[in-house]
């Protein structure tokens, strides 16, 4: 098992990474976040899980080992393989997925694309008892609170499919609305979609 890999990044692709690691470079598949975070040239390190297949050695690489945890967790699910736990946390940061399992929140978790209603009965259905400790906020909230929710909803957006650009001018734009308390983060991300739903 390779645990991690520290090393140059030689390559950046959509959705890999190649991490030269003493004179190999290493192909990693990110989702867009991690990818976010990595320089070409730069020194990086990932946590990373190894799936062995018959056809196939693929390495999966995550910016946090908490990261890792949730991708091989969620694997754990029966019919959820590497590509949709990897779309998951495209889609949600570590805390709101445990947040939507624990809460039993089937409109976040539908949100990833390959997740249906069926789909996401079964993640909580078999995982609630295994996602550990949820975040709390200081309002009594679980989840991310504070300026995190931009990043969180920039991501999710690129890990949907809208470019870097598309993604900055809809979360600058659904900024402008926030007056007051900021709501929850699926709120954001729903008026976020919307506005870009106008615009493909």
């Amino acid at each position: 098992m390779i645990a991690s890999v520290r090393g140059v990044v030689a390559g950046l692709g959509p959705d890999t990474a190649v991490i030269e690691v003493g004179g190999v470079g290493l192909a990693v598949h990110c989702a867009p976040g991690t990818l976010a975070g990595l320089r070409l040239g730069s020194e990086a390190r990932l946590a990373t899980t190894l799936v062995v297949r018959e056809d196939s050695l693929t390495l999966y690489g995550f910016a946090a080992d908490d990261e890792k945890h949730l991708f091989e967790l969620l694997q754990t699910a029966s019919g959820v393989g590497p590509r949709l736990a990897q779309a998951v946390l495209a889609v949600h940061s570590p805390d709101a997925i445990r947040k939507a399992i624990a809460n039993a929140d089937l409109a976040a978790l539908t949100r990833v694309p390959g997740i249906g209603k069926k789909g996401a009965e079964r993640l909580v259905l078999e995982l609630r008892d295994k996602i550990g400790p949820v975040a709390i906020g200081p309002d009594g909230a679980g989840g991310v609170v504070g300026g995190a929710w931009p990043e969180q909803i920039r991501q999710a957006l690129v890990g949907l499919g809208w470019t870097v650009a598309q993604a900055d001018q809809a979360v600058a734009t659904v900024a402008e609305t926030v007056d007051g308390p900021t709501p929850p983060v699926p709120v954001l991300l729903k008026q976020a979609i919307r506005l870009l739903g106008k615009t493909r």
